[in-house]
């Protein structure tokens, strides 16, 4: 199913026309589809281990209203700040199903988790782990926690988001597992339930999970031996898809076999992390085009969307694919795809064909749902782009656009300056 298809000459969003939802909303603004996000999350589903912990990864959206759409799937949630377990207990989705992790945790914010007794904490490093077990018995709790292990493995990503590697800053060796485990068992404040690792993000071939998982298990043997209760096994996140329509995305089955072979002789229960493979493909950047510009060697398409909207192409170099709204006729140009922002890097495309545009024409960017408005900032002095959910014939705004009111208002001129 595509949620995002042509109707009598204009794409739609479910039941919804984006033609007439641009004139209602204005431009820029981001679009999700509740059908998308609940069969990307039913597809994970059945390609898992029946009964794992599909912890949604709320760094990849943070929408309040996706994160509720998936809680009413089932869904838990991965949080890396207090700020996104707020935001997913505020959506609905049990402590109980919420993992904490992150290099950089502070007591505060052990404590925030703590005091709601979610489900576990992933530790990255052994300061974290004398740390947590402060900030528990502070509290008089004991802090359920895996520790994860970096297996340096390649993860085969944009270097950007490799995150298994031994020059990573997450995690902690291999080599030095046992060692922190040590730590971790002597500490009154900790209750060891289990391992953690996750590799990186928009991982497309499976081989590097394949090698990851492999060396977790042994892992798990091996600490097992050592009079640790492992009893979880989080496996983190980062499975990837097609951004490019040419392309195959990674099969969810083929992922799924693999969790199955690397876990099912240790008996635990399994956390898994996705975000990018639920809500990339659920969601895209509807733009209007504001200028046509013919350059000296180039011709350039300039949206009214920009980089402080979606900033994974100039970060990344990432590839979206670009489609115009009204259904393209045959005729068709190559353009630069660019925004309005005053840097070279604010470029959504290179050389792209395209159906022949004019000004005033829509676009949708796609493939935007993951990694989009949740990284999006003001820069310039731009108001991000709004979101919008939309239900089959129904839509609403669930992230209103800032108005330059609200924008200049976060500021504060000091006293001395006013007199």
């Amino acid at each position: 199913m595509n949620p995002f298809d042509y109707r009598d000459g204009r794409l739609f969003a479910e039941e919804v026309d984006l033609t007439a939802l641009a004139a209602d909303v204005g431009t820029p603004f981001y679009c999700y589809s509740t059908a998308a996000l609940r069969e990307n999350y039913e597809a994970f589903a059945r390609a898992v281990p029946k009964g794992t912990l599909i912890a949604f990864s709320v760094k990849a959206n943070g929408n309040l209203a996706v994160l509720k759409t998936l809680a009413a799937l089932g869904a838990g949630a991965d949080v890396v700040s207090d700020g996104e377990l707020r935001k997913a207990l505020a959506a609905g989705i049990p402590a109980n199903r919420i993992v904490f992790s992150g290099v950089g945790k502070t007591k505060a914010e052990m404590a925030f988790g703590l005091e709601h007794t979610i489900h576990q904490f992933n530790v990255e490093s052994e300061p974290e782990l004398i740390a947590l077990d402060e900030a528990a018995r502070s509290m008089s709790r004991v802090a359920p926690i895996t520790i994860r292990i970096n297996p340096d493995v390649d993860a085969l990503t944009h270097a950007k988001i490799t995150t298994g590697t031994s020059k990573s800053k997450f995690g902690i060796a291999a080599l030095r597992a046992r060692e922190a485990y040590r730590v971790a068992a002597s500490l009154k404040g900790l209750k060891i339930v289990g391992i953690d690792a996750h590799i990186g993000s928009q991982i497309t071939n499976l081989e590097p999970f394949e090698a990851a998982f492999g060396k977790v298990a042994e892992l798990v043997k091996v600490l097992r031996a050592d009079g640790h209760n492992i009893e979880r096994v989080d496996l983190g996140g980062g499975l990837g898809i097609s951004y490019d329509m040419n392309k195959l995305p990674p099969s969810t089955g083929n992922y799924g076999a693999i969790v199955s072979r690397a876990t099912k002789d240790l008996s635990v229960s399994l956390v898994l992390e996705p975000g990018r493979a639920i809500a990339a493909n659920a969601g895209i950047l509807v733009s209007k085009v504001i200028y046509v510009k013919t350059g000296e060697e180039r011709k350039f398409l300039i949206l009214d969307a920009a980089m402080n909207d979606l900033i994974r192409p100039a970060m990344y170099d990432a590839h979206h694919e670009i489609v115009s709204v009204a259904k393209p006729g045959g005729k068709k140009a190559v353009y630069d795809v660019v925004g309005p922002i005053c840097e070279s890097s604010d470029r959504f495309a290179e050389a792209r064909e395209l159906p022949e545009l004019k000004d005033g024409d829509l676009v949708a960017i796609l493939s935007a749902g993951a990694y989009g408005a949740v990284m999006s900032s003001a820069y310039n002095a731009r108001p991000p782009a709004p979101e919008v959910l939309v239900k089959g014939d129904e839509w609403a705004i669930v992230r209103p656009r800032l108005s330059y009111d609200d924008l200049i208002g976060f500021d504060r001129i000091p006293g001395w300056l006013s007199r």
